[in-house]
């Protein structure tokens, strides 16, 4: 007998989140569009060859869209959530709030037996 998985539509999004800078994209982005080098900056130790290669997987997993801006002195593209990423933030959203309520750092740990 071969057995499924229960929640494979979770576990895919788990996998979504859990990857390296992926919610911190998606958290800058529900801000506002932003270009390449403003997400770049945005996000402290990110470089450009990763975020590159996030950007491409979130835009094939719906999440992130590309879109092209022309002014009169330059074209550039701007990244930007879809629909899809936008209800996503809810779930980062309260992601965070567990996280602040239960994840300890290392550097928290020592904070706290410093301070006993």
């Amino acid at each position: 007998m071969v057995k499924t998985p229960v929640c494979t539509k979770m576990d895919v999004a788990i996998k979504i989140v859990a990857k390296k800078w992926n919610g911190q994209i998606i958290e800058r982005l529900n801000t506002c569009p932003m270009r390449f080098c403003q997400l770049r900056d945005s996000i402290p130790g990110v470089s450009d060859r990763i975020l590159t290669e996030r950007l491409r997987m979130l835009i094939a997993d719906g999440i992130v869209q590309q879109s092209a801006v022309t002014t009169a002195h330059s074209d550039y593209k701007v990244y930007c959530l879809t629909e899809k990423g936008k209800a996503f933030t809810p779930v980062l959203d309260s992601l965070h709030a567990w996280a602040e309520d239960w994840v300890v750092l290392e550097s928290e740990e020592e904070l706290a037996g410093q301070r006993a």
